[in-house]
């Protein structure tokens, strides 16, 4: 077994002892921290698929998270107030079930990135990350201007949405499901990247021309990744909005975006468990140092800035020594 896999196993695993631990010496704050950080992993997870594979520098994947988050949130708010979304031409409720508030922000989710890379990816470079941008900001000042849902305030969900059979006010059972969901996420993503399609587009990444003359569209490839990591992303958002049970327009600036990137390139680009040990750096960063000072994020930007010029494959690359990853 390759030294990676074993560095992907403990980090999950870690993960997962953390929350238990913190369930046996009652502390429910460490619980949530844990969960957070396996969310956020997801959301990078989603962008991985885009960046790592594909090789698309994204600042808008906020957008999906946003609305992964709204999909929540206007859901869960109707269903508190008994008030349907629509009455014509047919009735549609609202719902508390997390199941099918899930389907709908990965529905959601995937038929907008489906129509941003369409129009995105007939670009590439500088060009591809600036539409990204732009389609994140056009979506952060929608949701501002939209008061019927909180406008710039935002909108709050008074009691966590239900799983079936679990009692998700419960910090372990709601880490529980999140994990289950990342775990599961990260199964997807090692079999996408081995899998022909995955192969396809990491050598359109590398070379599109020659992919182009061996009959294989790039341009397909590109917008099948991206609408995958849309809905990833999506689903991320809409577990975020359930744990902090409110949604606001931040989850779509271009800030969201960039931490979601930072999660990647810490963790290390391409590197399937990449997404995870950025995020726990990420959290671990903003917890410890949050407290002593609030610019944290200068030795935020200096690890990043050592990660880029001094360990190309990431923490996992530096913990897995010489390997490379899967390219």
């Amino acid at each position: 077994m390759r030294r990676e896999t074993w560095v992907g196993i403990i980090l999950v695993l870690g993960l997962l002892a953390v929350p238990l631990w913190a369930l046996a010496v009652d502390e429910p704050y460490t619980i949530t921290l844990a969960t957070r950080v396996v969310i956020l992993a997801l959301a990078g997870v989603g962008l991985n698929v885009a960046l790592g594979l594909g090789g698309l520098v994204s600042l808008g994947h906020a957008v999906f998270f946003g609305l992964g988050g709204y999909a929540m949130g206007i859901l869960a708010s109707h269903a508190q107030s008994y008030t349907p979304l629509a009455e014509w031409p047919i009735l549609i409720e609202g719902s508390k079930s997390m199941p099918v508030i899930w389907l709908v922000a990965c529905a959601v989710s995937g038929l907008v990135a489906l129509a941003i890379g369409a129009l995105s990816l007939r670009t590439s470079g500088v060009y591809f990350i600036m539409i990204t941008l732009a389609f994140g900001q056009m979506f952060y000042f929608f949701s501002i201007s939209w008061p019927a849902y909180g406008g710039e305030d935002g909108l709050s969900i008074y009691v966590r949405n239900e799983f079936p059979g679990l009692n998700t006010l419960d910090p372990i059972q709601f880490f529980g499901v999140c994990y289950v969901i990342l775990c599961l996420a990260l199964l997807l993503v090692s079999k996408l990247s081995r899998s022909s399609f995955g192969l396809a587009l990491v050598a359109a990444r590398q070379n599109a021309e020659r992919v182009q003359a061996v009959g294989i569209e790039p341009y397909r490839l590109r917008l099948v990744a991206f609408v995958i990591s849309g809905v990833i992303t999506g689903l991320a958002g809409a577990l975020f909005a359930d744990l902090n049970r409110f949604v606001s327009p931040s989850m779509f600036t271009w800030q969201t975006s960039g931490e979601i990137m930072i999660f990647v390139i810490l963790g290390g680009v391409g590197r399937v468990m990449g997404p995870v040990a950025g995020a726990i750096m990420f959290i671990l960063l903003e917890h410890f140092l949050g407290g002593l000072s609030e610019y944290w994020h200068i030795y935020l930007g200096a690890l990043l800035l050592g990660v880029v010029l001094f360990a190309r494959g990431g923490l996992i690359g530096v913990l897995a020594g010489r390997e490379v990853a899967h390219d």
